[in-house]
């Protein structure tokens, strides 16, 4: 969708949105009311956006607890603060059918026999879902006859993964698994196996922080495999566990584009004002999905650029992104924690 088109919808919705969390959600309405200037938007410029720290100290959420379906937990590391999101049914089946569209678009609609590299044991809590989790069930539906490439303690399950591939030969197939672990384990199963995966797709996300220690880039990343396997389609995405549904699908130029249903907006890290194409600043991202929750406009802690605007490779319309990386802390005073600090402060007065 050309961006001014997707603009003036988005505003639309999202403006609506913002009505809807307000009027539901008291401690939305609390940071309203002492932070922003609530006034009719404009540009989407002009939503109000909430710290995506912010959710890492209260659940929020905009809708009765007994229609709360389940209550995903971002990734962290041990002892680190996570981020808890409460979804019900209606915002899961919205980002349902997003994820299927943005598949759809590199899948295409049948279902390939579809390889995990991951442990089953990662989904085995639907109570309490974690980003990871949620990530290998929302990619499922998308491929059929499933296999996990490693076991309970992350070992790989050599035996059952050749005889799956070799099941599977000569099929299109779909492989799945977070960037770090498939860098670490694929490279080992088609090292070990001599799998030819040239009529494979790969999508991948999360992890490149683990990866940039190894000065691992995705150029290095695509080519690796490239050379190792012969895999071709492979497709990096951009998304998180307080936005689920909303990917940014990596294009042939390498760049990442936001799907018609949300849309990504760079602000200067000292004075939070829109920075234009080229210029690198804290990610904002936008979406038209929770309605459970206020988690459709969200400052982020990752630092983008947006190269181009409808000019993208093979006709793709909308924002090119490109991440640069993770704010690093020091900068975070002064930046996305004034908000998170005074959203913290009004909040706890609130409550």
């Amino acid at each position: 969708m050309p961006q001014t088109d997707r603009e003036t919808r988005l505003l639309s919705g999202l403006s609506e949105l913002v009505d809807h969390h307000r009027l539901n959600c008291r401690e939305y309405e609390r940071i309203l009311g002492g932070l922003w200037q609530v006034a009719p938007a404009r540009k989407l410029e002009d939503i109000p956006y909430l710290p995506v720290s912010l959710f890492k100290t209260h659940l929020l959420q905009s809708v009765p607890q007994d229609q709360i379906r389940i209550t995903m937990t971002s990734s962290g590391t041990t002892g680190a603060a996570v981020s808890r999101i409460a979804v019900d049914n209606e915002t899961s089946r919205r980002q349902k059918l997003s994820l299927n569209a943005s598949m759809a678009a590199i899948l295409g609609r049948k279902r390939r026999p579809m390889l995990v590299i991951d442990s089953l044991a990662v989904v085995s809590d639907p109570a309490l879902m974690s980003a990871r989790g949620a990530g290998v069930l929302g990619m499922m539906p998308f491929g059929r006859d499933h296999c996990f490439a490693l076991d309970g303690s992350m070992n790989y399950r050599l035996d059952e993964v050749r005889e799956w591939l070799a099941k599977h030969s000569g099929e299109e197939i779909f492989i799945f698994g977070f960037t770090f672990l498939v860098w670490q384990y694929l490279r080992g199963l088609a090292e070990e196996l001599g799998s030819d995966l040239s009529k494979a797709t790969l999508v991948h996300s999360g992890g490149w922080k683990k990866l940039q220690s190894e000065a691992v880039s995705p150029e290095v990343f695509r080519r690796t495999f490239r050379e190792l396997a012969g895999l071709r389609n492979s497709y990096n995405f951009y998304g998180m566990v307080e936005q689920m549904g909303v990917v940014f699908l990596e294009g042939d130029d390498g760049l990442l584009y936001p799907p018609n249903i949300g849309d990504v907006i760079i602000r200067d890290p000292l004075t939070f004002e829109p920075c234009p194409p080229g210029v690198e600043g804290v990610i904002q991202v936008l979406s038209l999905i929770p309605t459970s929750y206020p988690g459709h406009s969200i400052l982020t802690e990752d630092v983008g650029v947006i190269e181009t605007i409808d000019a993208g490779v093979g006709g793709r319309l909308g924002k090119a992104v490109r991440i640069v990386g993770r704010l690093p802390k020091v900068e975070l005073r002064g930046c996305s924690d004034v908000i998170a600090t005074e959203s913290q402060r009004v909040l706890d007065a609130a409550l």
